[in-house]
């Protein structure tokens, strides 16, 4: 899909599925955006005084800046805040911050020049992508040192990523016949005096968590079947009564996954079996009965953090703002990464349910004494010297831990930062990045999970599966081969990792219909 870019808003569904842009040529397009650039330097010759352009940054901004010093003032700028540490952020995510503040910019209220925006739009149709570090940012004044790499790049400083390959920007800038960026007044201070960072994580980790929920109910859905549990708690009428939009969801695509099954029990089937002395509970336990109430309140938490990420996407974030409909500048704190820090805080936690969820379920599907005839540890082998999955449920309760760990709240540990200048910060960027890494804990689980599955589908047979479960279990064996007898398993997990990586659970619309 080709995302136009032309100060109109952006969904979160566009940004996640563009894989080219476009930006806005027209004359009246380029007259919108060069308006507050023209109506910024009519009021510095008329001795207006505006922060960042004609002054210092942060406590700086007490010191006044002569005219023939403005433009080495936004060079300065970029390169003071040349000190971010840490692993490099990928690319898809360096692909974002590029496009999210391309968006942020042409709402035509920073005061660039629409030539800015259109040397940002080349780099990003060129695939040049600044090589970002992922540590050094609290969130306000918004992503200042990781998006200092970003305008750096522009000016043909630092390094970049090109095909592959790490070169200076200068010298891929040379090579493919590009003249640096020469920044004005204001411009360098209006690409790094934004949320992109920390939008782009969110962006990319609530696509890839969205996967994780769909594979939560292929999980659930599949331990219904292997553990024959009561198929009734997804009815529809129970999640009618407490009409949350996520249960509802979860609860049809628990139930369409279900469709053909024939191991699942309902009511009817254990009153008739039930006896006062009988050895299993009239109810599942809360892992399979509540499941779609746990994950229900995951995909309502996932939405609304869209939303709040979708608004940060769709705002002018640096400052100060030009108001060109009476030509005058307003300071604020748009930079202020608030709502990105709660949104990936309030994920991390919903996360942390996830992976406490399918430990919990995983328990029951490891322990003989609850899984009926799949034995102890889903043991296919000798039972003397062979142990199953007795190690797996280990690594899978100790990943658990992990998630759960990682969910204290980031917005939180504001640190004062700059001469008390920026005494709250967000904190946004950091909670962004604790959320990436728990989403690559839960692709881990979940690899456990769906192995297990797999393995509890060999010992009862596929053809007395449903349709759904059969395709999971096909899918795991064409990665991973059945466990026989004792062996190594991290290779299978890695793989099975891969796999789901690439998204193979979306459903259309967050809903799948019956098969």
């Amino acid at each position: 899909m080709t995302l136009h870019i032309d100060g109109s808003h952006v969904s979160m569904a566009q940004l996640q599925s563009c894989s080219t842009i476009t930006l806005d040529d027209s004359v009246l397009f380029q007259e919108q955006i060069n308006a507050a650039h023209r109506i910024l330097h009519t009021l510095l010759e008329q001795g207006m005084v505006i922060y960042g352009v004609n002054t210092g940054f942060g406590e700086n901004g007490n010191r006044y800046i002569p005219q023939d010093a403005r433009t080495a003032l936004q060079q300065s700028l970029y390169r003071f805040h040349g000190c971010g540490l840490g692993a490099l952020l990928e690319e898809e995510i360096v692909r974002m911050v590029m496009i999210i503040r391309l968006i942020s910019l042409c709402k035509g209220v920073s005061g660039v020049r629409y030539g800015l925006l259109s040397f940002l739009a080349r780099l990003i149709g060129e695939k040049i992508y600044p090589c970002i570090p992922s540590l050094g940012s609290v969130g306000a004044s918004g992503d200042l040192t990781p998006l200092s790499y970003v305008a750096a790049v522009m000016a043909g400083e630092r390094e970049v990523s090109y095909q592959n390959t790490q070169y200076q920007a200068a010298e891929l800038f040379a090579r493919l016949g590009i003249e640096p960026w020469h920044f004005e007044a204001k411009e360098a201070l209006a690409i790094m005096n934004g949320t992109a960072v920390m939008s782009a994580i969110a962006t990319v980790a609530l696509k890839r968590f969205k996967t994780l929920i769909a594979c939560a109910e292929r999980i659930t859905a599949a331990l219904y079947e292997l553990l024959r549990a009561d198929s009734g708690a997804v009815t529809a009428f129970i999640h009618e009564q407490k009409p949350f939009k996520g249960q509802i969801e979860a609860a049809h695509n628990i139930r369409s996954l279900l469709h053909g099954a024939t191991r699942t029990q309902n009511m009817q089937m254990r009153q008739k079996h039930f006896h006062h002395k009988a050895a299993h509970n009239i109810q599942d336990r809360y892992s399979l009965r509540c499941a779609p109430q746990i994950i229900g309140m995951v995909r309502d938490t996932a939405d609304m953090a869209t939303q709040w990420i979708e608004i940060e996407i769709n705002s002018a974030s640096d400052n100060p703002l030009i108001d060109t409909s009476n030509a005058t500048v307003h300071f604020g704190g748009n930079f202020y990464g608030g709502h990105v820090a709660q949104a990936m805080d309030s994920v991390r936690i919903a996360a942390a349910n996830l992976a406490d969820l399918v430990d919990k379920q995983c328990a029951l599907l490891f322990d003989g004494k609850f899984n009926g005839e799949l034995g102890a540890d889903l043991r296919r082998m000798d039972q003397t010297i062979n142990h199953g999955f007795k190690a797996m449920q280990i690594t899978l309760s100790s990943l658990c831990g992990d998630v759960i760990m990682n969910t204290t709240a980031a917005s939180i540990h504001s640190r004062p930062t700059e001469s008390l200048n920026q005494d709250k910060v967000s904190m946004g960027t950091t909670a962004g990045l604790r959320f990436l890494e728990q989403i690559e804990t839960l692709q881990q689980i979940y690899a456990i999970a769906l192995l297990g599955i797999a393995q509890g589908v060999d010992i009862i047979t596929p053809t007395h599966c449903s349709k759904a479960l059969r395709w999971l279990h096909d899918s795991i064996r064409s990665i991973a081969p059945p466990l026989l007898e004792d062996r190594r398993m991290d290779h299978d997990i890695h793989a099975v990792t891969a796999w789901i990586k690439q998204e193979p659970f979306c459903y259309h619309n967050d809903t799948i219909k019956p098969i």
